[in-house]
């Protein structure tokens, strides 16, 4: 039975090794466009993948960046009300929520002098940068905090885990079993672990996501 474990982990290692060398120029193609939003992006386009990483919990991640999209062209994202926000949020659950999350939000980084942007190029490193938005945007646990960071080229070393990941780092052998719960110190346990098996396995850390992600979706998306 061990053995068949083994066997099993195994293929599924050789298995992920062999899409990697194959969408690999694809995977730096969209870490470079993630890249090029905290480079050239202002910080209405940063604002946006916060909005998106608010929305994504128990939602659809397409569903969600559609949302974003539709509140970019109505000119909701910066300037509509929670009940217009929540209009427009076709697709993504509990939009009422999260309508008033992105207000509260959008109030901490568009009054006064410290922007999105200048806020988290004040931090030393991507780790910092997240504890911080864990305790200070409603709506957003490390899972979500690690998705946004990633998405503006900032979180090479963060993992995103969601269920998916989760379920795949099982059949990896990363971690045992998937947790009822994630708890701070059982997140970043099974980040280590994730780290310490890219280096293994040489595949980047901030390509596993999008890697994993594809076996699942066959597709690269954010």
């Amino acid at each position: 039975m061990e053995n068949s474990k083994i066997n099993m982990t195994q293929a599924a290692i050789i298995n992920i090794k062999k899409i990697h060398a194959q969408i690999e120029p694809d995977i730096e193609s969209r870490l470079n466009e993630f890249q090029q939003i905290w480079l050239n992006g202002t910080d209405q386009d940063i604002f946006a993948e916060l909005v998106f990483c608010i929305f994504t919990p128990q939602s659809k991640a397409k569903s969600c960046w559609n949302a974003v999209e539709r509140l970019e062209s109505k000119g909701f994202l910066m300037n509509g009300s929670q009940h217009e926000i929540a209009a427009t949020m076709t697709g993504v659950r509990f939009h009422n929520t999260k309508a008033e999350r992105v207000i509260k939000a959008r109030y901490n980084f568009f009054q006064g002098s410290h922007t999105l942007k200048s806020t988290l190029a004040g931090f030393p490193d991507p780790e910092d940068a997240r504890e911080w938005l864990v305790e200070n945007i409603n709506g957003l646990g490390y899972k979500e905090s690690s998705h946004f960071l990633r998405n503006i080229g900032m979180g090479h070393k963060l993992a995103i885990l969601d269920r998916h990941i989760l379920r795949n780092l099982v059949s990896l052998g990363v971690i045992r079993e998937i947790p009822a719960t994630i708890s701070r110190k059982n997140y970043l346990g099974i980040e280590e672990n994730m780290v310490e098996f890219s280096r293994k396995v040489e595949i980047p850390m901030n390509h596993l996501d999008l890697l994993l992600w594809y076996k699942e979706a066959g597709e690269i998306f954010k």
